[in-house]
């Protein structure tokens, strides 16, 4: 039997649209491609997992609070695991956006010397 999944976890899914206008916008330094990639990491990658951490907290509650864990993975009880790894994937994410706007700007900048010249 499989645990139903959480509601923050529908969203997330779509956080494969980022990396895909992303990517997109690599070969011809297309700016407008990265910037909605750099607004769809925010809206599809980084807010669903704020809302997860808001999800999951009395579940984390109750288990710091009680010690009581109802589902594990690997041993381990369940929200544990699943704050570490939202801990990395925000990480992930935050380096994404952070990248984005470096090359943004790397971008913009030399846009801006080619229309001087």
């Amino acid at each position: 039997m499989v645990a139903a999944p959480y509601q923050w976890e529908y969203p997330y899914l779509l956080s494969i649209v980022p990396s895909v206008f992303s990517f997109l916008a690599l070969p011809r330094n297309n700016i407008s491609y990265l910037v909605i990639g750099m607004i769809s990491a925010g809206l599809f990658c980084i807010a669903p997992l704020i809302y997860g951490g808001m999800e999951m907290f009395p579940v984390a509650q109750q288990l710091y609070r009680h010690g009581k864990a109802y589902r594990f993975i690997f041993g381990f009880s369940a929200v544990s695991v699943m704050y570490l790894l939202m801990v990395i994937a925000v990480q992930v994410h935050a380096w994404q956006i952070y990248y984005s706007k470096k090359l943004l700007d790397a971008w913009f900048t030399s846009t801006q010397e080619k229309k001087k010249k």
